[in-house]
């Protein structure tokens, strides 16, 4: 099992920064990516961001540029920097691993953490 605790939300001005953290514990040698997602209200969750096992990143068109995901040398906290944010960045983003599995993918979810920008 994998738990994963996420924090750093909040409300912040459009044009302003927020730095999301994700705390992974448990059977973490076995997670090959991690990942943020996000979801508005009424809408559907989406990717923003991954990070593979060798540091590959990958990210989504709307945040290109203005979010980096990093994670620390034990590959235990995986963040997200999110920069010059937009109200349409307003949603809960959830921390997300993935660990491989002889049928195929498991995925370990948050609890999620609130962004809220104000225009």
């Amino acid at each position: 099992q994998v738990q994963l605790v996420e924090s750093g939300g909040g409300l912040v001005q459009a044009g302003g920064s927020l730095r999301l953290s994700c705390a992974a514990s448990g059977n973490i040698f076995s997670i090959n990516l991690l990942a943020w997602y996000r979801q508005a209200p009424g809408k559907q969750r989406e990717l923003v961001a991954t990070i593979t096992s060798g540091g590959n990143t990958n990210y989504a068109d709307s945040v290109k540029g203005r979010f980096t995901i990093s994670r620390d040398n034990a590959k235990t906290t995986v963040y997200l920097q999110m920069n010059t944010l937009k109200p349409e960045d307003t949603a809960v983003y959830y921390c997300n691993a993935k660990r491989p599995h002889e049928l195929g993918v498991i995925d370990y979810w948050g609890q999620g953490t609130q962004v809220t920008v104000s225009s």
